[in-house]
């Protein structure tokens, strides 16, 4: 396994233009330390897109789903920083998912990271997870994948509105199935594999609705 403990957070988002200096500063040195200094948070890790959108994608690692409805998140959500006060409303474009960790393959952090989010069909969803798994394992044995994951998130409590929340211009989308894709070796064998093994017909036909894909680059993983 290498996601680190039960649960995650998944982000995605994008900067204004005139903010993207003050938005590296903020996340590098207060936000990700922030929220990986929370009891129960063990990894944060933020990503720039090589192809697709938005532009970032930010993951944190949890104990637990417990850890990300309780008290001490929760009171960071709601009582946000000064700077975090100034930067939120920035931000674009928001998708963030409070996720359980379904399966998660593999033997470390990738320097390169493909996503998927989506919702699936109503009572599809256990058809959808019989084709996504085996595919997940098949994807973990290739060489130079590092790690595989199924995310499902926690709709209702990705949907609590916090003051932080109310600081962005827009509500959150909350997709309900986040893929994961670790890879540390030539960008062409990441997306080969995943083309191969995930493509968004075989998705689609499994009762995926509008499935988003995005390939990322590790940017920033504080220490």
């Amino acid at each position: 396994m290498s996601l680190l403990g039960k649960a995650a957070v998944a982000i995605w988002q994008d900067p204004l233009p005139e903010a993207r200096a003050e938005f590296f500063e903020w996340h590098n040195r207060e936000h990700m330390p922030e929220r990986v200094g929370i009891p129960g948070f063990l990894r944060g890790r933020r990503c720039r897109a090589l192809a697709g959108q938005p532009e970032f994608f930010t993951l944190y690692e949890a104990e637990s789903l417990e850890v990300l409805t309780g008290a001490g998140y929760t009171a960071r959500l709601d009582n946000p920083t000064p700077w975090t006060r100034r930067v939120a409303p920035q931000l674009r474009n928001n998708v963030r998912s409070l996720c359980s960790v379904a399966l998660s393959l593999g033997s470390g952090v990738g320097g390169l990271v493909m996503t998927w989010r989506y919702d699936v069909a109503s009572g599809r969803e256990a058809e959808h997870r019989s084709l996504v798994e085996p595919r997940l394992h098949a994807l973990a044995a290739r060489p130079g994948v590092v790690g595989a994951h199924l995310c499902i998130a926690d709709v209702a409590a990705s949907s609590v509105q916090t003051a932080e929340k109310k600081t962005r211009p827009t509500k959150a989308l909350t997709p309900a199935w986040v893929l994961i894709v670790e890879g540390a070796r030539e960008r062409e064998a990441l997306e080969d594999a995943c083309a191969e093994l995930l493509p968004e017909r075989t998705l689609l036909e499994a009762g995926a609705l509008q499935p988003a894909t995005g390939l990322y680059q590790l940017q920033y993983l504080p220490g």
